[in-house]
């Protein structure tokens, strides 16, 4: 695993070809771990104060259009971009993360999120940004990383978002460089929902799965029957885990053995059942206690 920081600029054969498309393309970019100029790249997006329904959501389209060959991009925030992110390495595939900061350690935003970017490079991918090493986030960073989020590649998809939303600059960003945009819809009551609703008024394609995507982009790929549902046995495991009294979904992630992501799901899936209940600071118990 290449550590390294390295700079390229427009006219370099590394350069990703799909950025060189948009209006005010960076004229040079920061890496770190592999870049490939020829690939095909999808945007997840969101809010960062998800609900268990946004990262259950995230979880399984990231998961899904990773496995169909598509390079599941986003921008390293917590909540939905997380999510995202978390779910290729998961699945051992490759993603982008593009940085409103530097490249260098102590620049890194979140810093939370320091563990998910070493997976991210274990796992083939790479991060990006326009700004040197040392560079911290600054008001007008994050919004202006937005445009390289959503100009290298084929569309942006926005999970969860609020009034004003960051996820909905990428999407405009997206709009203006002529790539396509998808939402998923949510609770009619949910302040998460209003962002995502209001794209889908605007003419953005509906998803409800990552197929809704791939058929848009003209992607062959068959999602195995079944496959978004979760499998009775992590639910088992979650349960059986549960018994012994409420638990964080670390201790959870850790005595089931089971991947983050896939505890994120199944513990979405047995709430809307009914089984578990969360009490809270992302701690669970079973439903009828």
């Amino acid at each position: 695993m290449n550590n390294k920081i390295k700079k390229i600029s427009i006219s370099d054969s590394l350069y990703p070809e799909r950025l060189k498309e948009i209006k005010n393309p960076p004229k040079a970019l920061y890496f770190k771990g592999k870049m490939l100029p020829l690939e095909s790249c999808f945007a997840i997006v969101g809010t960062r104060r998800c609900s268990n329904y946004g990262k259950q959501v995230a979880l399984e389209i990231a998961r899904d259009l990773a496995e169909a060959g598509l390079t599941i991009v986003s921008g390293l925030a917590t909540g939905i971009d997380t999510f995202a992110h978390l779910a290729a390495t998961e699945a051992s595939k490759r993603t982008i993360a593009v940085l409103g900061t530097g490249l260098d350690e102590k620049s890194i935003y979140p810093r939370s999120n320091l563990g998910l970017v070493k997976k991210i490079l274990e796992t083939g991918g790479c991060l990006i940004s326009e700004y040197e090493p040392s560079t911290p986030g600054a008001k007008f960073t994050f919004p202006q990383r937005n445009r390289i989020i959503s100009g290298m590649s084929l569309g942006v998809l926005v999970v969860e978002a609020k009034r004003k939303s960051g996820a909905l600059i990428t999407a405009d960003w997206a709009k203006q460089q002529g790539r396509k945009v998808f939402a998923v819809p949510g609770p009619v009551h949910s302040l998460n929902s209003w962002g995502t609703h209001f794209l889908i008024k605007k003419g953005a394609g509906l998803v409800e799965s990552a197929q809704d995507i791939l058929i848009e982009l003209n992607i062959r790929h068959s999602l195995k029957k079944g496959k978004l549902a979760t499998d009775i046995k992590e639910e088992f495991l979650i349960l059986q885990a549960l018994a012994q009294g409420p638990l964080e979904i670390n201790q959870i992630i850790k005595k089931t053995e089971l991947s983050a992501p896939l505890v994120a799901s199944t513990l979405s899936v047995l709430e809307i059942k009914g089984k578990i209940r969360n009490l809270g600071a992302n701690t669970y118990a079973i439903g009828n206690r």
